[in-house]
Parts: C-alpha cells; sequence; structure tokens
C-alpha cells in the first residue's frame, strides 16, 4: 500500500520477485495495484540457484522498479546467495537504479547467527541502496499467532526519516491503526533485557540446528536406504524448507501410501521433521522416487 502511494510513479508500478517467491507476495503487491514480474532464481535441475541467470534478468529489469529480495532462508526453496554473491548483486541492483525491498521472515532460522542472517541486510544498506525492509518476529520469537513484525526504510538524513514515518502513519492509519501490544511488547521486552536477549541467541541458534541436523539425518537415512539419487540439496539448502525435487506424482504417492502430506511441488517443511520420524521420511521418499 505505501508503494502504491508513494513509489508508484517512480517505479511505474512493477515489481520484480524471485520465481518462485512465497505465494502470498504476488496478491500482497498485485491487490495493491502494483505490477507483478520475475527474476530468474531457482534452478531445477541443480536444486539451487541460478546465479548467473538471476544477475542476467536483474540487470535488465527496468530503471527505477522495484526488486523483491528475501535476506536469508528463502521461501520456498531454502537456496541463498551466498555473501560473495550477494555482493555481486548489489552491485547489479545498482548499476539498474532499483528500489530494493527485503523481506527478512527469518532470521536466525537459517544459520543460526542473527548477524550472518542479516548480511544482505546490511550490505546493501552500507552499498546505499535506501532499502524498505519488512521483519517478521513471528518465527524467530514463537509469536506467529500474534504476527509482531516491523517495517523501516533507510533515509538519508533525520528530517527525510521523520518525513517518511509521517507517511507510514498515514497509510496506516485507515488500515489497522495500531498494532496489537502483546506480542510487540514480548518481543521489546527480550530485545531490551540483556540477559533475555542472551537467552534468546542460544534458543534460535538451537532451533537451527535442529534443522539443519535434521537434514543431515535425511540424507543420511535416503543414503541408508539405497538411494542412487544425489540429495546433497537437502544439506545445501538452508532455513525451514526445503526443496525436494520431487514431482507431483511422487508428492501424491508419499501422501497416499504413507501418509506424509506436502505441497505439490515437492516442498517439505524441515521444521515437522524429527527423530521420530525421520527414518519413516526417508524410507517413503526412496520407496517413490526408487
Amino acid at each position: 500500500e505505501y508503494g502504491k502511494q508513494w513509489y508508484q510513479r517512480r517505479v511505474r508500478g512493477v515489481s520484480n520477485f524471485s520465481t518462485p517467491s512465497w505465494g502470498n507476495h504476488t496478491p500482497i503487491f498485485r491487490d495493491s495495484g502494483l505490477e507483478v514480474k520475475s527474476y530468474t532464481y531457482y534452478k531445477k535441475d541443480t536444486k539451487g540457484l541460478d546465479f548467473q541467470g538471476m544477475l542476467s534478468d536483474i540487470s535488465q529489469i527496468e530503471e527505477g522498479a522495484t526488486i523483491l529480495l528475501h535476506a536469508c532462508a528463502h521461501n520456498p526453496t531454502g537456496v541463498d546467495p551466498s555473501p560473495e554473491q550477494w555482493n555481486e548483486i548489489s552491485q547489479v541492483v545498482k548499476s539498474r537504479n532499483l528500489l530494493v525491498f527485503i523481506d527478512m521472515a527469518y532470521q536466525g532460522f537459517a544459520s543460526g547467527n542473527l548477524e550472518k542472517d542479516a548480511y544482505a541486510v546490511r550490505k546493501f544498506t552500507e552499498d546505499g541502496h535506501r532499502i524498505l525492509l519488512a521483519q517478521s518476529f513471528a518465527k524467530n520469537m514463537g509469536v506467529y499467532g500474534e504476527r509482531c513484525g516491523a517495517f523501516s526504510i533507510v533515509g538519508e538524513s533525520e528530517s527525510e526519516a521523520a518525513a517518511l514515518e509521517s507517511q507510514i502513519k498515514i497509510v496506516v492509519r485507515p488500515m489497522y491503526s495500531s498494532p496489537a501490544l502483546h506480542a510487540a511488547r514480548l518481543v521489546g521486552t527480550v530485545l531490551n533485557d540483556p540477559a533475555l536477549y542472551a537467552q534468546w541467541l542460544v534458543d534460535v541458534k538451537g532451533m537451527a540446528d535442529r534443522i539443519i541436523s535434521m537434514r543431515e539425518a535425511l540424507k543420511s537415512g535416503l543414503e541408508k536406504e539405497g538411494s542412487e539419487h544425489n540429495w546433497d540439496h537437502l544439506v545445501n539448502q538452508i532455513g525451514m524448507f526445503c526443496f525436494t525435487g520431487m514431482t507431483p506424482e511422487q508428492v501424491a504417492r508419499l501422501t497416499e501410501e504413507f501418509s506424509v502430506y506436502l505441497t505439490k511441488d515437492g516442498r517439505i517443511s524441515v521444521a515437522g521433521v524429527s527423530s521420530r520420524n525421520v527414518e519413516y521420511l526417508a524410507h517413503a521418499m526412496h520407496t517413490v522416487t526408487k
């Protein structure tokens, strides 16, 4: 809504998303009156990042348009650029004078380190991009049902920051007026209390490490089952989600024969994998993919 009101003329109302992106990105931007386009991101053959395709597409985006980037733990692929690749992406984006909108929903859930997961945000800011940042605490603070987050814009001066804040409030007023306080106060308490903040960092790393260990266990289980496929992407991808590479037909068999439920594109929520079910899942995946 903010983009429609204040950036539409500058960017001609065009926003560019990765292919694929979070399913709700398109309706959010489209229903705000913005045109949605895409750029190359995921490479099915390698189940990884199509970096050259991504750079090529970004270099051809209309100058001044908006580009939406996932800060870390890309949803739905689990495929993230390396720091070196982020550096290159930043320069190509800058050469096109694009407005950068960063979605950071999983800080801490990728690597377990908040600073590492914020690399793209800090790099783009350091390179002079005046980013728009949508940040969620729903997952990393465990307040999913409360939908607590923050929207930040980088301005050039204190006076500009004040003007930006004023305009955001004008947009917010007829939409939801003021946010719910419960989760915001919980998050604020944790972030501003040194002891609680230190404990939270430990908890976030514990969650991320468990997810990483389940990726490793699933790959190991598939190898023990005798699978001849290359499952390296299970551990190379990162975050809560994983694009397994399974076909819709294989996904259907998983559901019908093993009562394993996932999206038709083969995406699984690794957070739902545990030490109790990982062997069963590995057996089921091997059965439908062999």
